[in-house]
């Protein structure tokens, strides 16, 4: 469910009109609803309400710091990974000490920044990370909490390059090795093990992979509690959303006119599936949802430069591009574009919608049914939320896009759209070519 529909023929965030944004801000312009934001953070606590729940929002889905200072204030921690994200975290003011810092190859600088920041733990990828996490630890007089993540070789019937928990992804240590991992762990000196971690990948619609792979790891988890007294088991995140029929998703008579069996996943069923295999373990469950928590919650706003009929295909032209969201191009990923004024007057048109990048690729829908649309009038790109403006770029030297947060009736600019200056401003030409 989320906060964007139709309020007579204009499309509202909430209680915000859409046109007077991209009216104020320009275009691309992505937008966020912090009902929606909430809405998740809430659900998933509830689903899962039977559990010592630490949610740690995994913000390379959006790390805009003022998404992060929302969930900082509903009470998440973070999952992190880079030393930028650890930086976005404080500057934000949020906590530190409740996040969890994961990827497979941390620098010793990052390692650092974490320590002395009070990490509440490291997701280990590796043995070789254990021997630099106690190495970084030991220089500084402290110790390193850790985590192992454990592969359980586990299909999550996601897109090949998100999925995470196979035998031949790049990720964590197989779950027939990670028992002498662990005894590894425990004689350095300058670790604490706290916990196990997996995570099988992302944009999963069905419950079953999750199912699967806790009912795999979740005896190993009770061994390591047993042997070395560890508090937690993060099971990752993954959970996917809708982006067919992504506008009418947000509305309950959509969910109800669906058959009980094709429903997306929700936190609720996610729930109902997994308390009652991780009760019995005692221990804290963190969650480290991303996707799930900000891709409904956001849209890509752009406007139309103008419709390019060719033989036998049509073109509508908007001033988006891969650069600004490049999920259409990278993973062949569905996003339904809707008109921010809806006029059922006008005749239906079929084309390829696409950016003005020089590639073929720049194209966010092909054969595409939508209203007839002229010069100037605008487009939402709807479940834009995740790894929309962290995954951009200034690809054909074009600024990033601005971002905005609505909350009500209000709407704030929360990141401005990049200028040329700032674009170039780390740029030099040197002594030689002048």
């Amino acid at each position: 469910m989320h906060h964007f529909r139709y309020v007579g023929p204009n499309l509202h965030c909430e209680s915000v009109d859409l046109a007077a944004v991209a009216s104020l801000h320009g275009t691309p312009t992505y937008v966020y609803s912090a009902a929606t934001m909430a809405d998740n953070y809430a659900r998933l606590q509830r689903g899962l309400a039977g559990l010592d729940l630490q949610v740690c929002y995994a913000m390379k889905a959006n790390s805009n710091l003022a998404v992060v200072r929302h969930f900082a204030n509903l009470g998440a921690g973070f999952d992190l990974v880079s030393g930028g994200e650890i930086r976005r975290v404080i500057a934000a003011g949020a906590d530190v000490k409740r996040s969890v810092f994961a990827g497979v190859g941390k620098s010793e600088a990052e390692i650092a920044l974490a320590l002395e920041n009070g990490i509440f733990a490291f997701h280990v990828e590796s043995e070789p990370e254990l021997k630099r996490l106690s190495h970084v630890a030991g220089r500084l007089g402290l110790k390193a909490p850790v985590a192992i993540r454990v592969n359980p070789d586990v299909d999550a019937h996601t897109h090949a390059k998100i999925t995470t928990g196979k035998s031949d992804n790049k990720f964590g240590i197989p779950l027939a090795a990670a028992a002498a991992a662990y005894e590894a762990a425990a004689r350095y000196p300058h670790l604490e093990l706290k916990g196990v971690q997996m995570h099988i990948g992302s944009q999963l619609t069905s419950a079953a992979p999750f199912v699967e792979a806790v009912r795999k790891v979740a005896p190993f988890v009770a061994e390591l509690k047993a042997r070395h007294g560890i508090q937690y088991f993060s099971i990752g995140g993954g959970m996917g959303i809708v982006y067919r029929d992504a506008l009418a998703s947000g509305q309950a008579a959509w969910w109800d006119a669906q058959p009980a069996d094709q429903r997306p996943l929700t936190p609720e069923a996610y729930g109902a599936a997994l308390t009652p295999l991780l009760q019995p373990l005692g221990l804290t469950i963190l969650l480290e949802h991303g996707r799930f928590m900000v891709g409904n919650a956001g849209v890509l706003l752009t406007r139309v430069e103008h419709l390019k009929r060719g033989a036998g295909k049509n073109f509508l032209v908007v001033d988006a591009a891969m650069n600004d969201l490049v999920r259409p191009a990278m993973y062949e990923s569905y996003h339904e574009i809707v008109p921010l004024h809806r006029d059922t007057s006008r005749r239906a048109l079929v084309a390829d919608i696409v950016g003005p990048i020089c590639e073929s690729g720049d194209c966010f829908a092909k054969d595409r049914q939508i209203q007839e649309l002229g010069e100037g009038e605008f487009l939402a790109l709807m479940s834009a939320g995740a790894y929309g403006y962290t995954m951009a770029s200034r690809y054909n030297t074009r600024a990033l896009p601005a971002e905005v947060m609505v909350h009500g009736s209000s709407f704030d600019l929360v990141n401005a759209r990049e200028t040329f200056e700032q674009m170039t401003a780390q740029e030099r030409i040197p002594a030689f070519l002048r």
